[in-house]
């Protein structure tokens, strides 16, 4: 017997950061939309915990116990008393390492597989409460759709979404850590008095209309300045897409995924055609949301 999982990728319409806490985290609100680019985890009884993984840039994905899935594994099998005794495997189709919590989805893919493999009976709470033990990203993997999320970005309010919204996604020649864009952000931020973080009224209420203009006049990211710090070249690919019609053009989380809001299904196929055009990106892919969180979509 085996359990897959689909699980969405997302991006951060609001991502406003606060000063750096005494835990060397930063408090956090982060307005998530989950979206239809998607990972499926298969797990699959074994002798012991094995990693797998297959798809785009599999290659940099760990196989090792560092893996967010395999940690998930092992997260609920503590909690149940029984040994993590399962094969995990990946099917990868969000970016690696491109600011879309593709590992997070990968986690929180293996952990609703793993419950669901094992019957464990584990409550969405409970769930949810490993999640954020795993990482930041994690509970919103689970929940998809919108959410608002404050503390580390794990405590999370849903939001109403009242349309489709469509996106273009640009991603980079390499990777981008996102612990040195935090510590970049604090670097450019010395000396100056950075503000607790607020969600937008407005953006929540552009989403809940489902009115693209609106969204598009607020989105923000307060890591953007520092991902481009270290990334110099992701302003080319920012102003080729605005420059194709984009209604709004941002640094999806930590980088380097760049993220284009557009009108219609037509508008992502015009720029994603000029961002390929232009070189200045290595691949391009278009999805819309809300999209739903973790989801078992085979036995």
């Amino acid at each position: 017997m085996s359990v897959t999982v689909r699980v969405p990728a997302k991006v951060n319409v609001q991502l406003a950061v606060g000063p750096a806490r005494p835990d060397g985290f930063h408090d956090l609100a982060n307005v998530f939309l989950a979206v239809g680019l998607f990972d499926e985890i298969t797990v699959t009884p074994a002798d012991g915990l094995r990693v797998t993984c297959e798809g785009p840039d599999a290659g940099q994905v760990p196989l090792d116990r560092t893996n967010l899935a395999a940690r998930a594994a092992i997260a609920l099998a503590e909690r149940y008393g029984r040994g993590p005794d399962v094969h995990v495997h990946i099917a990868k189709d969000i970016p690696v390492a491109g600011g879309m919590a593709g590992g997070s989805a990968d986690g929180a893919g293996a952990l609703v597989a793993c419950d669901a493999l094992w019957q464990t009976g584990a409550t969405r709470e409970e769930l949810l409460e490993i999640c954020a033990e795993l990482g930041s990203d994690v509970p919103f993997s689970l929940v998809g759709g919108a959410a608002l999320g404050v503390g580390r970005g794990e405590r999370l309010t849903p939001l109403e979404v009242g349309g489709t919204f469509h996106w273009v996604f640009a991603m980079a020649g390499r990777g981008l850590s996102t612990p040195a864009v935090f510590r970049e952000f604090d670097r450019l931020g010395e000396g100056r008095d950075i503000p607790a973080p607020v969600a937008s009224r407005e953006l929540i209420a552009a989403l809940a209309k489902g009115d693209p203009d609106a969204l598009a006049a607020t989105v923000t990211n307060d890591l953007q300045p520092a991902a481009l710090s270290l990334f110099p070249e992701l302003a080319g690919t920012l102003a080729t897409g605005r420059a194709a019609g984009a209604l709004a053009a941002l640094v999806s989380g930590s980088g380097p995924t760049t993220a284009f809001l557009v009108r219609d299904p037509e508008s992502a196929a015009a720029v994603a055609q000029a961002l390929v055009a232009s070189g200045t990106c290595r691949t391009v892919r278009t999805a819309s949301g809300p999209a739903p969180g973790a989801t078992v979509a085979g036995r």
